[in-house]
């Protein structure tokens, strides 16, 4: 049994953590490429797609870590498993604070709405979802080492 919960745990949260690193390092240079106006309905479709998705992958993904935790508690590799769930929880916390009141800005832009400064909020959503992405990746690491 918790074999199985530790693979689908990992699963679940290295996909997480791809499609983030995906967002930051593809879709959002290929649409930065595009022009205005196609760059920001891709921007605000993929902000209220995954919008919509990522705080029940997030939550779930420290649910899932924090249940492995119990069983796990006291084994070689517990403090790699409580290390990546403090840095699960930091990026939900950014996640909050920093991401979710531009994108919840963003996912509603049309070009007819849009506000001026749209691409500075967009850079800036950018440049915390970097930082965002370098804490899931060590988290992931943790989690991966823990296995081992």
């Amino acid at each position: 049994m918790l074999n199985a919960l530790e693979v689908f745990t990992t699963v679940a949260i290295g996909v997480m953590v791809g499609v983030e690193f995906s967002v930051a390092f593809v879709m959002n240079p290929i649409f930065s490429g595009l022009p205005d106006d196609a760059n920001q309905q891709a921007r605000s479709h993929g902000g209220r797609m995954l919008g919509a998705a990522m705080p029940f992958w997030y939550i779930g993904s420290l649910v899932l870590l924090g249940i492995w935790t119990g069983f796990a508690w006291g084994d070689a590799g517990t403090g790699l498993l409580v290390g990546a769930g403090a840095l699960l929880l930091l990026s939900i916390v950014m996640s909050i604070l920093l991401l979710v009141p531009i994108n919840n800005r963003g996912k509603n832009w049309t070009a007819e709405n849009r506000p001026a400064d749209w691409k500075e909020q967009m850079h800036r959503w950018d440049r915390y979802h970097y930082v965002r992405v370098a804490v899931l990746v060590v988290a992931f690491a943790l989690l991966a080492a823990a296995l081992v």
